[in-house]
């Protein structure tokens, strides 16, 4: 448990109102595979989509159903089949989920999410998704959790308590991502949940800004997938008045919510497919805020620097080379770098450093790599893994 000023990070469990299940219904071959999100009522919705062209089914179809109404009031979800490039029968299966989820729930069609994740090319066995649905509760567990999970080594959950208008409040949020992340906005499935009420005309844009510098800042291979997908959904079953930019406590829900997509975003990253490591790059005083993050997200991103790092060999010289290929503006010869604690370059110059004792501390198993532009007033960061024999040997043989 960890407790600040303003929030107490918790175990997991669901904000009030929210129930789940899961079940393992075949599409693995002995791990949970299938589930759903349900809320009491019909909560306020936003989301992030990935950017592929080859837009998945169920995201493209979620994505179509919350710009419709900012309304979700159920998700469901599966893993090992990711529903994408399937054509017309993709979308029909996705039409046919949502219909027989609403039967079930009695409710709204255009009230139910749809997320895949998986084997891109495969349709849905039906016969299997049907009787799932048909098996499936409304309980506290939390297994869904594991349930969207493909070659990802451990779940990625975070709960955390704090208050609005003085009462106890709830987020709580999961994620799933190994491989095949790059978001802007890989395979990446993220969901939030919260008791507290927001306006429809506030979530979304809030999303939007977070997102960006917390689930888009994170790359483990450099591929975007088909089917990313970051959905929040708020109840306002913790009772407050909806908030909006102009409540007093928005800025604490925001804060609180930037704090869940960070711990998410890192959870990815380091849970990379073979990775060992996770990094953290730190860019300081640049002239705009785009080219901050665009270095950092650049460095975590460069397989010569992944590489440099799995061997903990200290060569700054991938890294001065990483930013002196983006199209960010800075002044070449102000640039300090730091690996860890120790100063490896010194206004663009090779600093004097012990490179036994620097390799030592990039055998850790969280690295942070500093840029400081001495060139403006904007920070960006982002987090990236390492690249390991394990990641090729992961993905030479992942459909097979």
């Amino acid at each position: 448990m960890t407790t600040t000023k303003n929030f107490t990070e918790t175990d997991f469990e669901w904000p009030k109102g929210f129930y789940s299940d899961a079940k393992h219904i075949g599409l693995k071959h002995k791990k949970l595979d299938f589930g759903w999100l349900y809320s009491e009522v019909p909560a306020t919705a936003a989301g992030v989509y990935t950017t592929n062209k080859f837009c998945a089914a169920p995201t493209a179809k979620t994505k179509e159903t919350v710009s419709k109404s900012h309304k979700l009031q159920a998700i469901i979800a599966n893993s090992a089949i990711a529903n994408s490039c399937t054509g017309l029968q993709g979308e029909k299966d996705v039409l046919t989920e949502q219909t027989l989820i609403a039967e079930k729930l009695n409710i709204k069609p255009e009230l139910v999410g749809v997320a895949s994740t998986g084997l891109i090319g495969a349709c849905l066995p039906m016969d299997k998704i049907e009787k799932g649905i048909a098996e499936l509760t409304l309980t506290s567990s939390t297994e869904l959790t594991k349930a969207i999970l493909t070659t990802d080594k451990k779940r990625k959950i975070i709960s955390v308590d704090f208050k609005i208008q003085g009462t106890t409040c709830k987020i709580s949020g999961f994620a799933k991502g190994s491989g095949m992340i790059h978001p802007k906005m890989a395979t990446m499935l993220a969901f939030i949940t919260t008791d507290v009420a927001v306006a429809d005309d506030t979530l979304q844009p809030l999303l939007s800004e977070l997102t960006d510098v917390t689930f888009n800042q994170i790359t483990v291979d450099g591929d975007t997938s088909t089917n990313d997908m970051v959905l929040t959904l708020a109840n306002g079953m913790a009772g407050n008045k909806p908030l909006t930019k102009a409540s007093p406590d928005y800025q604490t829900f925001k804060e609180v919510l930037h704090l869940v997509l960070q711990k998410l975003a890192q959870k990815i990253a380091a849970d990379g497919e073979g990775a060992t490591k996770l990094v953290e790059a730190n860019v300081l005083a640049a002239q705009n805020k785009t080219d901050a993050q665009a270095i950092a997200k650049a460095i975590v991103g460069s397989n010569l620097v992944k590489t440099a790092l799995f061997g903990a060999d200290p060569n700054w010289g991938r890294i001065i080379s990483t930013i002196g290929a983006t199209p960010a503006t800075y002044n070449p010869q102000t640039i300090d770098i730091k690996i860890n604690e120790f100063l490896v370059v010194k206004q663009s110059l090779a600093a004097i450093f012990d490179k036994d004792e620097v390799s030592n501390s990039l055998k850790q198993d969280m690295i942070t790599l500093t840029v400081d532009l001495h060139d403006g007033q904007y920070d960006g960061q982002a987090w990236g893994c390492d690249l390991t024999y394990e990641y090729v040997k992961i993905n030479a043989t992942y459909s097979s």
